[in-house]
């Protein structure tokens, strides 16, 4: 483990990047496709729902249409936790050319289907494609740049999803408006390709010699299995049933890390497992925030029944959690203090709490239009809470392992965290749903005030995770030799945030 210097220095703001340095010369080309990787799956994500329905009128197939998310989701979570063995053995380079190819080819495939069945298939490659592309987003942030980067490569990174959630609906409301579903999905793969010529001027194809084993084919089953278990509790309408379910995946996803950790950590580093180590509370912080956010699913239906609002807003109005996500990390991820990053960090979620719960009070039978207004307000503050904490998070988490060569594992596992907690949050929100009864009133409040209280754990566990931010005032371990998987210009790694205890 590194050595730590006293730590006098910290706090100045001298170590902490700036927006016009990541956006820079040096670093622009790198970002823009780590950013865009993200960026292409979340706009799909948006886009193939808007599509949907305009895709099963003209190929039929109506009794699969919940699949599509669904083998689509269960896809991105089994690439997802192959990224820290593919990146070695690949190189960061052709690791992103079989992202995008894969991507490229499940696009290609949906957009010549003709059944629901080819579609089915291609949106499976897509998944594994987009998977890999949203995990490789977060494992160079710790590789190719320098450590004073990171909170805001983060914020760029993550951020892609508030700029899908926009222009993904657009698009594809667009597209389907005019009858050609198919021609968005042509469009989504010019731009893959053209993000497929930014690589090679992006990232470097060098390879690292130490190759990591293969992840544990028990592993990714049974997070594949536990996945597939949440996801079939949304197409069930009996609340036990529901319930049983989400048991049973949290059970299976136990096992999971339970036999990741007995072979060494392969998805979750060995720090992830140590009581004294910041990175269990950071990733349960990450789980709990990626939680909360799967009620934005839920606000375009809330909106048409409650408050009469047209689809088009409807959907915008769900886009409120993505935005107030996007435009609490980029001020936030600016913050340099270590003290002052641990509080931010801790209190953030608790805007979660607030805003959740001041829209589920605010819930009526018939809203007017100022008071949906503030609902969508108060949705955005609670988007704001999530996007304010995330890139410190992430920051400590690439920066609290226990040994340097965990670090891309620790990186890539955000990815594999959130993707796992979007697919529980939804089922834990369909849960709420049922339980808050037939009005659509009673629905809203019970979800809305429930997931609420992931806020409240998220904030403790922040707080818990942050703790050497606080203790030590941020002490700044000695440089360490640069050792990711790519290096595409020389840089110098400072730590910018507290050191593992």
């Amino acid at each position: 483990m590194p050595t730590e210097s006293d730590g006098s220095s910290r706090g100045n703001g001298a170590e902490q990047g700036r927006w016009r340095e990541i956006l820079g010369r040096r670093h622009r080309r790198v970002v823009a496709v780590l950013a865009g990787g993200v960026g292409l799956y979340a706009t799909n994500v948006f886009l193939t729902t808007s599509l949907l329905p305009a895709a099963v009128e003209e190929i039929g197939g109506d009794r699969f249409y919940a699949w599509v998310t669904t083998v689509f989701l269960l896809a991105s979570v089994l690439s997802s936790t192959l990224v820290s063995a593919v990146l070695p053995r690949l190189g960061a380079r052709n690791a992103y050319f079989a992202a995008l190819g894969l991507f490229a080819l499940g696009t290609a495939t949906g957009a010549a289907a003709p059944g629901m069945e080819i579609l089915l298939a291609g949106r499976f490659v897509q998944g594994l494609g987009g998977g890999l592309l949203c995990g490789l987003g977060y494992a160079l942030i710790r590789s190719v740049l320098p450590e004073r980067l990171w909170a805001l490569g983060t914020a760029l990174v993550s951020g892609m999803w508030g700029v899908g959630t926009f222009l993904g609906p657009a698009a594809g409301g667009a597209f389907a408006q005019v009858g050609m579903w198919r021609g968005a999905l042509v469009a989504l793969l010019v731009v893959t390709l053209l993000l497929a010529v930014l690589v090679p001027q992006g990232v470097d194809g060098t390879r690292t010699g130490d190759v990591p084993p293969s992840v544990s084919p028990l592993t990714i089953a049974l997070l594949t299995l536990s996945v597939l278990l949440v996801s079939l509790g949304n197409l069930v309408g009996s609340t036990l049933v529901l319930v049983a379910l989400l048991v049973a995946a949290t059970l299976g996803l136990a096992l999971a890390f339970a036999w990741d950790r007995r072979r060494g950590g392969q998805v979750l580093p060995r720090s992830a497992f140590s009581r004294s180590s910041p990175l269990p509370w950071c990733y349960a912080a990450l789980a709990l925030l990626s939680v909360a956010s799967q009620m934005e699913a839920f606000i375009p239906l809330f909106g048409q029944r409650l408050a009469g609002l047209a689809p088009l807003l409807a959907g915008f109005a769900g886009a409120a959690i993505a935005l107030g996500w996007t435009l609490g990390e980029i001020p936030s991820a600016g913050v340099a203090r270590a003290h002052t990053k641990s509080l931010v960090t801790s209190g953030a979620p608790l805007l979660v709490t607030a805003g959740y719960l001041t829209a589920g009070l605010l819930v009526a039978g018939t809203m007017e239009s100022g008071a949906t207004l503030v609902w969508v307000v108060a949705l955005l503050v609670g988007g704001a809470g999530i996007g304010t904490a995330w890139p410190h998070l992430t920051t400590r988490v690439m920066g609290g392992v226990a040994a340097e060569h965990e670090g891309e594992t620790a990186a890539a596992a955000i990815n594999t965290v959130q993707l796992v907690s979007n697919a529980v949050g939804s089922a834990v929100v369909g849960v709420l749903v049922h339980l808050g009864g037939p009005a659509p009133q009673g629905q809203a409040r019970a979800a809305l005030c429930g997931i609420a209280l992931t806020g409240l754990l998220g904030a403790w566990c922040a707080w818990r995770g942050t703790a050497a931010w606080r203790n030590r005032g941020g002490a700044r371990p000695s440089p360490r030799p640069f050792s990711g998987t790519v290096q595409p210009v020389p840089c110098t790694t400072e730590r910018a945030d507290g050191a593992a205890p």
